[in-house]
């Protein structure tokens, strides 16, 4: 566009020099070349840590992709990105945990001990791997959908339109998680009450899973006996389990209702009743379904 509006030769000549300079200055650490020795060492590394560790590396030999099994035959993927000045210096690790991986190193360091510090941050997490995936494979899990190993919720079916959300700390995976309950007021109130009465006889001893089980003194819907469609009902208004991501998780009171509804479609409905009111965040207003 700057060089169409040029009235002369020369001005266009003096913009596109503008242009060419400041192509120029955002590519060229694109194109760096790296010295022989960055390949040789890199090369030596990977060979010293055992290609049958190596997941992937790009053709520039700056992205490597580490793969380990961790002691509970879990699989996970550490990617270093490598510097021109390695190995003076560390490269970046993107790791999926859920707390930072902090890399130790010397310039005399090498590929395997960054994998050996990988390692032990793997079985350093073990135990609270070991406590989602109870929960995962054990119960019907509603969000995430899909969850990363740095995933630290989950949002459990109990019921129909009944749920809870349990965010567990990664440090300490056999501590009482936050637990916050999804649904009608009917159902989830005596869920509260259990909770805060059962709360002293939490054991660090047993599973996350068997815990929630004795405080809440519930079975979860089991993913053998009941399929997701039993108790994740759609949206009352906009007829989808999924808007955005979300899944409804606004529950009529009215225990001979119990429509769900998302809480944006439940927002944009209210807005429109002239008999509903707002106060502060919160809007007030008659069910879509059951008009109470």
């Amino acid at each position: 566009q700057r060089l169409h509006s040029c009235p002369d030769l020369v001005s266009f000549m003096v913009e596109l020099k503008s242009v060419l300079e400041i192509a120029l200055k955002n590519t060229q650490d694109l194109h760096i070349p790296r010295p022989p020795e960055y390949y040789s060492c890199l090369v030596r590394d990977l060979e010293i840590l055992g290609w049958n560790k190596v997941a992937y590396v790009d053709t520039g030999l700056t992205t490597v992709k580490l793969k380990a099994e961790d002691s509970c035959g879990r699989q996970h993927l550490i990617t270093l990105k490598l510097n021109a000045k390695y190995p003076t210096e560390p490269p970046d690790c993107l790791v999926d945990f859920p707390v930072p991986f902090a890399v130790s190193w010397m310039p005399q360091n090498s590929l395997i001990d960054i994998y050996n510090q990988f390692l032990a941050a793997l079985e350093s997490l073990k135990e609270f791997w070991d406590a989602l995936d109870e929960i995962d494979g054990k119960t019907w899990v509603l969000e995430p959908e899909n969850p990363t190993r740095s995933a630290t919720t989950r949002r459990i079916a109990i019921g129909n339109n009944v749920s809870v959300n349990v965010e567990v700390d990664p440090r300490h995976p056999n501590m009482l998680p936050e637990c916050y309950f999804l649904g009608a007021d009917h159902a989830v109130n005596p869920l509260r009450t259990k909770l805060n009465n059962n709360m002293h006889l939490w054991d660090p001893e047993i599973s996350l899973l068997k815990n929630l089980r004795e405080l809440l003194e519930v079975d979860f819907p089991s993913r053998a006996v009941l399929e997701k469609s039993d108790f994740a009902k759609d949206c009352g208004i906009c007829y989808a389990y999924r808007l955005d991501g979300s899944t409804p998780d606004q529950v009529c009171d009215d225990p001979r209702c119990g429509q769900p509804f998302h809480q944006a479609c439940l927002y944009e409905w209210l807005q429109g009743l002239p008999t509903s009111r707002q106060s502060f965040n919160v809007i007030f207003g008659e069910c879509p379904y059951c008009n109470k």
